[in-house]
């Protein structure tokens, strides 16, 4: 019989935050999971005793649940119940931010946001997001620290149907997490990475001197129907930020 892991210990839920309160319980299970908090084929607490302790409705904790059973975190069995995935057979499927990164590593991330508002999509974004030519696009301008100090700038431009993308929620929430949050899922992307040298403008915000290297990074994330959904070229401090990439031999 399958043990049944004690409540994870789980914040209150922010209900004046832009982001779902079903996507934020997930993101607090996901956690758990990670910590090793709720072990691996525990049991959790069935949907009636989550929604209690969280004072949520069944609904959301039930779509909280299926966010991650889709993700492959958890599995529902016929008179089992939901329990934790062995990570073995647990995938990875979605695309991971700067934010998101920072945040993992303890950087303590903030943004300052420079521009959001709309743009006219030129040839190259339309054929991106399989629109005409003219069409407007949403075009949002960020200055990202770490730990207090410049790190990146980055122009993500999406299509206009995405809500939630205030100024106030870009500064307090990544920006692939507000997308996660409206239940589109990235799947995939296609990225190039390069260098060259700061323009004066990047070097005067990202605080280096005129010419300095900067690394270059230029995304097309893809959602599960295989729609473009965001692309974004960034560009960060060569003296404060590398990538860094896993390879296998033969």
């Amino acid at each position: 019989m399958t043990d049944v892991s004690g409540p994870p210990h789980l914040l209150p839920i922010d209900r004046n935050s832009p982001v779902p309160l079903y996507f934020q319980l997930a993101q607090q299970l996901e956690a758990a999971i990670e910590s090793g908090e709720v072990g691996q084929g525990k049991r959790l607490d069935n949907e009636l005793q989550l929604a209690a302790q969280l004072g949520l409705s069944r609904p959301t904790v039930r779509r909280a649940i299926q966010y991650l059973v889709d993700k492959g975190l958890l599995v529902r069995r016929r008179g089992v119940g939901t329990t934790v995935v062995p990570a073995k057979v647990r995938r990875a499927v979605e695309l991971t931010s700067l934010y998101d990164d920072l945040v993992r590593s303890g950087q303590q991330p903030t943004t300052k946001v420079l521009f959001n508002g709309t743009e006219p999509a030129g040839r190259t974004l339309a054929q991106t997001f399989g629109v005409p030519e003219g069409t407007p696009v949403a075009v949002i301008r960020r200055l990202r620290y770490a730990s207090g100090e410049p790190i990146a700038l980055m122009c993500n431009y999406l299509t206009v149907d995405i809500p939630g993308l205030t100024t106030p929620a870009l500064e307090r929430h990544g920006l692939y997490e507000l997308i996660r949050g409206t239940g589109i899922r990235l799947r995939a992307a296609v990225q190039t990475i390069g260098a060259r040298s700061a323009s004066a403008s990047e070097a005067r915000l990202l605080d280096e001197p005129k010419r300095a290297p900067l690394l270059t990074m230029e995304r097309t994330a893809y959602d599960d129907h295989g729609r473009a959904v965001e692309h974004g070229t960034h560009v960060y401090r060569a003296s404060r930020y590398c990538f860094e990439q896993s390879m296998l031999g033969h």
